[in-house]
């Protein structure tokens, strides 16, 4: 509840903001490295770093060059990094075997990660997409992208990805059930202590074009993902989906996009009490970039001002591109 204020001028609200010093005491919320996780997005070769060009500053890498940014991210006090693959076309097919490959990009990354700096939480991602001739994540029969046959999948590849020693598992598929069935498969795996983060609240959203160029699915996709990503125009839906995976044994939820969504943070924080984290996902990045570069925003201030807004909507944590950048200037 808020109290309302003395009438003028026993109450000057202004007093507060008049020095920093005073603005620090009067502040509600804090924006704290602690706070960022960090996507990367992993491809094959060595010693590789290809620009995204509809994501400008970020870069598909190999894997000894993820390891080389995240040790740089780390020592800037980046404590979680999420991998994202970029598979090779030939290694795209109907079944998705890639997925649950032992050696896929993914799992090889966790591993040389994990080796390196073994204190950094690497978080995975858990969807047929990158891996599929469709470009959606799960098996389209006849148009339609199939539930139960997907999800039998997506247990397959949650658990490969344990295996490889991920800390946090995310599965962004949106299939019905999922969460659930992985939790069952780590915990009978001897992976109890594996977090899972859902992709709770995934919108079927046009704000997802620049990370599907960066993962090679654009090019890929057949459709669109409307019949498992929700629709933009509900938020009671996105309770109870939340619900759900927490009652299957989620431990840490998601709102994607992030910044189009503030509403949704807003009450599945005051609703659930539980970790809940956004997705700034690449167009909001683009964006903010794109405006930047041209000179019509103050880049460095947008960007902050961007994640402080995720923190006053209740959210524990934000998946950003701009992570580095932005521990650079909180942690100064």
């Amino acid at each position: 509840m808020v109290y309302p204020a003395a009438s003028f001028p026993a109450a000057r609200l202004r007093r507060t903001r008049r020095t920093p010093a005073l603005r620090g005491l009067a502040r509600e919320n804090s924006l704290s490295v602690d706070d960022l996780i960090w996507p990367v997005f992993v491809r094959d070769g060595v010693g590789v770093e290809e620009p995204v060009p509809s994501m400008p500053g970020v870069y598909r890498r190999s894997v000894d060059k993820i390891v080389e940014a995240a040790k740089e991210a780390y020592d800037l006090g980046v404590q979680t990094i999420c991998l994202f693959p970029y598979t090779d076309p030939a290694k795209k097919t109907a079944d998705c075997a890639e997925a649950w490959n032992p050696d896929n990009l993914s799992n090889t990354a966790t591993r040389a990660l994990k080796a390196a700096l073994p204190d950094m939480a690497v978080m995975t991602d858990v969807a047929l997409d990158p891996y599929n001739i469709t470009g959606q994540d799960g098996f389209d029969v006849d148009g339609y992208v199939v539930n139960d046959e997907t999800v039998e999948a997506l247990v397959k590849q949650a658990v490969s990805q344990a295996e490889a020693g991920a800390d946090i598992i995310g599965p962004s598929d949106m299939m019905d059930g999922r969460i659930g069935d992985i939790r069952e498969a780590l915990e009978h795996g001897g992976h109890k202590n594996v977090c899972l983060m859902s992709y709770s609240a995934k919108y079927a959203s046009a704000f997802y074009g620049p990370f599907r160029d960066a993962v090679g699915a654009a090019g890929a996709l057949k459709g669109d993902k409307k019949t498992y990503q929700m629709d933009p125009l509900n938020t009671d839906e996105a309770l109870r989906c939340i619900a759900r995976d927490l009652d299957e044994g989620a431990d840490m939820v998601m709102v994607k996009p992030g910044m189009p969504y503030l509403d949704v943070c807003r009450r599945a924080h005051e609703t659930f009490g539980v970790p809940v984290m956004a997705y700034q996902v690449s167009g909001e990045y683009a964006m903010l970039q794109a405006a930047a570069q041209n000179g019509w925003l103050d880049g460095e201030r947008v960007m902050l001002e961007s994640l402080m807004c995720f923190k006053r909507a209740g959210c524990s944590g934000v998946l950003t591109y701009f992570a580095p950048a932005a521990a650079k200037i909180i942690g100064a």
